[in-house]
């Protein structure tokens, strides 16, 4: 859309002008009647600046006001200019782009240095042109056009902030709200349209749009004014941003309250026109007027409450007739605007610099002959842009692109009689509830960063809960729903002539109820996609939604990453995953599987430890029980079978001993755990092992070459063969139950497939059609889910998405599942597992404590053992004559034969022989003494 004025346009007016110019002189007010002619001298005593204002309007009667003390505070500030006075020539505009044009091309007449404005952007962009010929720097106070600061209008500056900022703000404002479709509303010219654009270039950045752009032409009639609003109030969205006129704008608001667009449900945000027009110097509006605005949102720009605005406040309010109890930021630029000049032009000025007016006699251009070009314009413009100063506004200073630095708003919330700050924006800190400047006092004194977001707004209507933002147009315009017309797995969903919806299944039911939680109507109509002969690709159905041919997709669609770039999704309402099912045949019992629930290592060290067990319970309890005393091969017997009973916990030898109950206590517990695993183990090799394939999982594809099944339509396809490069050669299209059989069955010699991949729901219902002939095998190698697909950020997925939440709490979903889902055993996912055989590393704890206390039992029996042969041996040698000497291989051997005749003599015979001999000792000794 052309946003300027065409070039020819511009150039017929500029002819036409050149014609007037001499013969205009309406509403012309000379501030300071001083003579324009400069001397000769190097420095004036008086230059010529001009204003361009429409002075019956809000911005032009504070802005005059304030451009007015602004020159005579410059004048009587002998440090500033010197000797040198500015002579302030006026101009009145008349809210008309055609006068202010005709109107600055006579002002420009006058030789004037510099212009202060114009105030409107559609006067700028006409005369940005001229002023660029002339080399006559202008100052605009209140133009915002965002496109009047860029490079073609090199002697166009605007001292205020452009709209490019506050839509900025304006974006993070609706989208910290979670709002993503709103109806702009603006007037119709430059400013208006250059303003949204900007704005819906700053929405797309939040994944925000503008859904319907209404223009209004500036004095437009009440009339026209209702018909736009009544036409966006059978929209969707009921978001509406006013950028407007601050003149004209309050009518907007008075026609939407008596069409009842001021209640609860509508959210209403303004730029900075509205907060101008309540800051201006206008009698206070009517309180009936303040109602309509209750809950409105709006932007100003900040400017600080320092003591030069308070003391220029203060002297407006005294000398001039009206209210000046505040005054607005385009005021407060414009003041300003005088005194950049005023800085600027001083050290033109000091720096020596001549104010000389060349004559334009170009003959491209001769209805510009009663123009005169500013010779130094480009060294004062040059000046301008490098003057810094802080104002009645805040710091004055500009960056490379010729912007004021530092953007600042106020978020301003309208109730009661007043305004409510709600929040501030900047730049560097975005949305923040705490002024910047105190922001940055708290980062330069290290005290924390900035509260970010917005305090609570009260909506239209006096409510404090955030409007949805959106309902369902009152057009009689249906939400159009896709429906995946299948061909297998009708369960899920697929075409029911029967019912008025045209369709059933799963999903379709938990659509239903969710939409039934939904605290308002959906009005829809069932769409199918598909002939029904095959599965539809749900690819091109989900691109479907996106292209706009549909509003959703409810069915059976997976939510895959690819997806989610074009579409939103709701809340998953059935988990899914891509599961591989092969053909099982039952193995024939081998002879020996009872020796595969343990490894060889296994077996060979349980056996080693029953017979050790056995041997060190013989030696506890060989002295002290009959049973395990007797010749040798008997002994010999008995150590087998009471070493091997224990496994069936059959002995029948008793044990006396502390030590060998305690032995066999832990031998016991550690028998009980081995046939326990065994038992287990030998039962799920004879159960689930009986079942055997080729493939056992994601690997056992990848490395394979046979051929693959998929469902028709499925995203597995993709998965396949750009994740997993698996060649499409391999990949063979399947579309019901029957085609997964008689593939399964054929298998890949005879044509058919070596396994299937597919969604875990649809093998969960393919397996309860087949009485356990095929399995699932290895794990599911995705994680997705089923969803309902939208149009990008449909306010109506997100709402969806809380309503499956709670069919899923109060279990409706479940009894929905139970109503068109079934399964039976052969889809448990236990009957995957793989089992493997028990190996020494599931035990060698057991093995290792029932060790130990073997080895603790026999130290302590063996010390035991010697400390009564000990005693016994010297008894013995108290008793007997000294025998002969012998070697010390002699005496060894006999100890050692003396020690193994010991042990092997009962415990009670040994403790009678001890204290035998311990009598006789005594008997000796007596007859000695005596």
């Amino acid at each position: 859309m052309e946003i300027n004025s065409p070039t020819i346009t511009k150039s017929i007016f500029f002819m036409i002008f050149g014609v007037l110019v001499v013969a205009m002189a309406n509403d012309v007010i000379t501030v300071n009647n001083t003579s324009s002619s400069y001397s000769s001298s190097r420095r004036p005593k008086v230059v010529n600046i001009g204003a361009l204002l429409t002075f019956d309007s809000v911005i032009g009667r504070s802005a005059k006001a304030t451009i007015m003390a602004a020159v005579d505070d410059v004048n009587a500030n002998p440090f500033v200019l010197g000797g040198t006075h500015l002579n302030l020539i006026l101009y009145d505009t008349n809210c008309s782009g055609f006068l202010g044009t005709i109107e600055a091309l006579e002002l420009m007449t006058n030789n004037v240095l510099s212009i202060i404005g114009p105030q409107s952007s559609t006067t700028a962009h006409a005369i940005s042109h001229v002023t660029s010929e002339l080399h006559i720097p202008t100052l605009s106070f209140s133009a915002t056009d965002p496109t009047l600061s860029s490079l073609q209008h090199p002697y166009f500056l605007q001292t205020t902030l452009t709209d490019h900022h506050q839509m900025l703000v304006l974006a993070d404002v609706i989208t910290h709200f979670n709002y993503k479709k709103i109806i702009a509303i603006y007037v119709d010219n430059d400013y208006g349209r250059n303003g949204i654009l900007s704005l819906a270039d700053s929405l797309a950045t939040k994944r925000a749009i503008i859904t319907y752009k209404a223009g209004v032409l500036p004095g437009a009639s009440n009339d026209v004014i209702m018909e736009m609003l009544m036409t966006i109030n059978l929209m969707e969205s009921r978001v509406y941003v006013v950028h407007v006129n601050p003149d004209t704008g309050i009518n907007i608001f008075l026609i939407a309250s008596k069409l009842g667009m001021m209640s609860s449900g509508y959210v209403w945000i303004t730029t900075d026109w509205l907060p101008t027009m309540l800051d201006s110097d206008v009698q206070s509006l009517e309180s009936s007027t303040m109602a309509v605005l209750q809950g409105v949102v709006a932007l100003r720009q900040h400017t600080l409450d320092s003591d030069s605005k308070k003391i220029l406040v203060g002297k407006l309010k005294n000398n001039l007739a009206g209210n000046f109890e505040k005054v607005n930021s385009y005021a407060l630029h414009a003041y300003d605007s005088v005194w950049l000049l005023a800085h600027a032009l001083a050290g033109f000025l000091d720096a020596g610099e001549r104010v000389t007016f060349s004559d334009n006699r170009r003959e491209s251009a001769h209805w510009l002959s009663g123009l005169r070009t500013f010779d130094q314009g480009p060294k004062l413009m040059e000046r301008i842009l490098s003057t810094n100063f802080t104002g009645v506004s805040g710091e004055i200073r500009f960056d490379s692109d010729r912007n004021l630095v530092g953007p600042v708003y106020d978020v301003l919330n309208i109730g009661g009689t007043g305004v409510r700050t709600i929040g501030y924006w900047s730049k560097d800190f975005g949305l923040s509830v705490t002024a910047p400047e105190k922001n940055y006092a708290k980062l330069v004194n290290g005290l924390g960063d900035a509260k970010q977001g917005l305090y609570s707004v009260i909506w239209p209507g006096e409510t404090s809960v955030k409007p949805r933002g959106w309902v369902f147009p009152n057009n009689g315009k249906q939400l159009r729903i896709g429906v995946p017309y299948r061909h297998g797995y009708k369960e899920v969903v697929t075409k029911d002539v029967r019912s008025p919806q045209g369709v059933q299944g799963y999903s379709v039911d938990v659509f239903e109820a969710a939409v039934s939680l939904l605290p308002y109507p959906v009005p829809r109509k069932y769409i199918l996609f598909g002939d029904g002969v095959r599965n539809p690709s749900y690819g091109n159905l989900v691109a479907a939604v996106a292209d706009n041919t549909f509003d959703a997709a409810v069915g059976d669609v997976t939510i895959t990453t690819n997806r989610t770039r074009i579409v939103d999704f709701t809340q998953p309402y059935m988990e899914s995953g891509l599961v591989i099912v092969v053909p099982v045949n039952k193995a024939k019992t081998s002879q020996w599987a009872f020796l595969k629930p343990f490894t060889l290592e296994m077996w060979l060290v349980t056996c080693c430890f029953f017979l050790l067990v056995g041997f060190v319970v013989w030696i506890l309890e060989h002295r002290l029980n009959h049973e395990f005393r007797g010749p040798p091969s008997q002994q010999i017997i008995t150590i087998l079978w009471f070493s091997f009973s224990t496994m069936f916990f059959s002995h029948r030898e008793n044990t006396v001993s502390t030590l060998g109950r305690f032995v066999l206590l832990l031998w016991l517990f550690v028998v009980l755990i081995i046939n326990s695993s065994y038992t287990a183990s030998l039962t799920s090799i004879l159960t689930v092992q009986q079942l055997t394939s080729g493939i056992e999982g994601i690997d056992g594809i990848i490395s394979s070459n046979d051929p693959i099944g998929i469902q028709d339509g499925s995203f597995a396809y993709n998965y396949l063969v750009k994740e997993l490069n698996i060649a499409a050669s391999r990949i063979r299209y399947l579309k019901d139950q029957t085609d997964y059989i008689n593939a399964l069955r054929l298998g890949p010699a005879n044509g058919g497939v070596a396994a299937i991949v597919d969604e875990l729901p649809y093998v969960e219902l393919f397996l309860s059609y087949t009485e356990c002939e095929f399995k699932i095998v290895g794990r599911e190698f995705t994680k997705s889910g089923w969803g309902f697909a939208f149009q990008r950020d449909s306010p109506l997925a997100l709402d969806l998405s809380t309503a499956i939440l709670q069919l899923s709490e109060n279990g409706e979903l479940e009894r929905i599942h139970d109503k068109w889902l079934s399964m039976t055993s052969c889809s448990s996912k236990a009957a995957t597992t793989n089992i493997s055989s028990l190996s020494l590393s599931n035990f060698w704890g057991l093995f290792l404590i029932c060790g130990i206390a073997c080895l603790i039992s026999l130290s302590i029996y063996f010390y035991r053992v010697l400390c009564q042969y000990r005693r016994f041996d010297i008894d013995l040698e108290n008793s007997h004559e000294i025998p002969e000497p012998e070697s010390a291989r002699q005496r060894l051997s006999a100890s050692f034969k003396d020690l193994v005749d010991f042990y092997d003599r009962k415990e009670a015979e040994i403790k009678e022989m001890l204290k035998r001999h311990k009598f006789q000792g005594g008997s000796q000794h007596n007859d000695t003494t005596n």
